[in-house]
């Protein structure tokens, strides 16, 4: 029978998606728990877990169409009578069956946890005369070694469509790598920016990397448009709608504090130097966000949010920390939890992970909410200082300005020291300008004298 697939809530109450690749065509065959498509919410890319084992039938939109929650999606021809029913199902519900062992296997959906079968593609129907010439390149693949396979061979053996994400595949294709070929390395799993690193590494050397042409204004570029028009979609148009709506819901207010991190800086390279803590990369902005959960023990306000409903402001005991990144694919805040609790080389290890799943563009949109205090690096784009808007639901964010070397009063001289710029902006519905004041002296002590930490928490 025909069974309807309608667009599910993902989680975080968003009203629609964009499609952003079809994993499947009608014709294709698949299984309880493969992904069929990739979507991207206004706030990640998230992989669609077939809720059936059956048949595509119809594919309701194209790749780059948006698809509104509650509208059909997919079709697929399912043996026997009744679907499959589980948590986030849209399928009308079914009576209690009484013979538990006749139950199906309930889909696994967004939200829900992961699949518990693999996510191995789906089987395309092969062309008609091509079924021989499939089964002859995959007999290759798997008796010969990779580097002597046809590229056909490598393409044919792990499916027309490798398991990556878009940001992924921009990156091969900058660095000239086949990412069908790094597909037949990596098996089933989803391919990484490291796998095509190290794809691009190993074969010696002839992968050359292709620099993305710096945009140009049309005015320069030879072109008779006189604009160009770019869709405000995905991130773009949630981070555009969350900051208007910070913007004019919680009084900003930022204040600024240049520090001397030269004994911070000395801490950081003697901790590089350590053979047992050589692979945690602990850098200035790891040191600066143990500081920061340091200082939010003392000024609670700042990890606090305005609950306008309840009437109530709301303090959390623990701080989820929002570092915010830059992508592909836009601005976004991803949050470390409990990252109060973390010790140095913790923090440096999940502060590493969150930016390595934010560019890869798998950050799930589980991992963009419940922020309680963030940090913005403006110091790796070479800026000392700023006003970051915050965002909603949170009463402070602290941007990190560069660290840069300079003359500086030192115990009474002029001397050679490493500077760095702190911006905090706050709700002054919540937090005044005294409790802003100490959070920030009290995070630039911290920067100023390490052993400080000691004194805190």
């Amino acid at each position: 029978m025909i069974q309807e697939f309608r667009l599910p809530d993902l989680g975080e109450g968003l009203a629609d998606a964009e499609i952003v690749q079809w994993l499947v065509a009608p014709g294709d065959t698949v299984t309880l728990n493969q992904t069929f498509a990739e979507v991207e919410t206004a706030k990640a890319v998230v992989e669609l877990p077939s809720p059936y084992d059956g048949t595509v039938t119809t594919l309701h939109a194209e790749a780059g169409e948006t698809v509104d929650v509650g509208a059909p999606l997919i079709e697929f021809d399912v043996a026997g009578d009744e679907p499959a029913t589980g948590p986030g199902d849209n399928a009308a519900a079914k009576e209690p069956v009484e013979d538990a062992a006749e139950e199906k296997t309930p889909p696994n959906l967004v939200g829900y946890g992961a699949a518990p079968s693999s996510k191995a593609r789906p089987a395309r129907r092969a062309r008609r005369g091509a079924a021989a010439s499939v089964a002859a390149d995959t007999a290759v693949l798997e008796a010969a070694p990779h580097d002597a396979l046809p590229e056909t061979a490598a393409a044919a053996a792990v499916g027309e469509r490798p398991r990556s994400t878009p940001p992924v595949r921009a990156h091969a294709k900058r660095r000239g790598v086949d990412i069908a070929l790094v597909a037949a390395e990596v098996g089933d799993r989803v391919i990484t920016r490291d796998d095509i690193d190290a794809y691009a590494e190993r074969v010696g050397g002839h992968v050359e990397v292709q620099a993305a042409p710096a945009a140009q204004p049309t005015l320069f570029t030879g072109s008779t448009e006189r604009e160009t028009r770019i869709p405000i979609r995905g991130v773009r148009k949630h981070t555009a709608a969350a900051m208007v709506q910070s913007a004019f819901t919680a009084p900003h207010v930022t204040t600024f504090h240049t520090v001397d991190v030269t004994a911070t800086m000395d801490l950081i390279a003697s901790l590089k130097a350590d053979r047992s803590l050589s692979e945690h990369r602990i850098g200035p902005l790891v040191v600066v966000a143990k500081a920061a959960c340091l200082a939010l023990s003392r000024t609670p306000g700042l990890n606090s949010r305005w609950d306008e409903e309840a009437g109530d402001i709301v303090q959390p005991h623990y701080v989820d920390l929002g570092i915010a990144a830059a992508t592909e694919r836009g601005l976004i805040v991803p949050n470390i939890r409990d990252a109060d609790r973390m010790t140095l080389p913790q923090l440096a290890d999940a502060l590493g992970a969150l930016t390595q799943t934010a560019r890869s563009g798998k950050t799930s949109p589980a991992d963009l909410a419940g922020g309680t205090f963030s940090i913005t690096n403006i110091g790796v784009f070479g800026i000392d200082a700023g006003t970051p808007i915050l965002p909603p639901g949170q009463s402070g964010i602290l941007a990190v300005g560069a660290v840069r070397r300079m003359p500086w009063e030192y115990r009474g001289e002029i001397a050679l020291r490493q500077v760095m710029t702190l911006s905090l902006s706050f709700d002054h519905r919540i937090v005044d300008g005294a409790e802003g004041a100490r959070f920030v002296k009290d995070v630039a002590d911290i920067l100023e004298e390490p052993g400080r930490a000691m004194l805190l928490g």
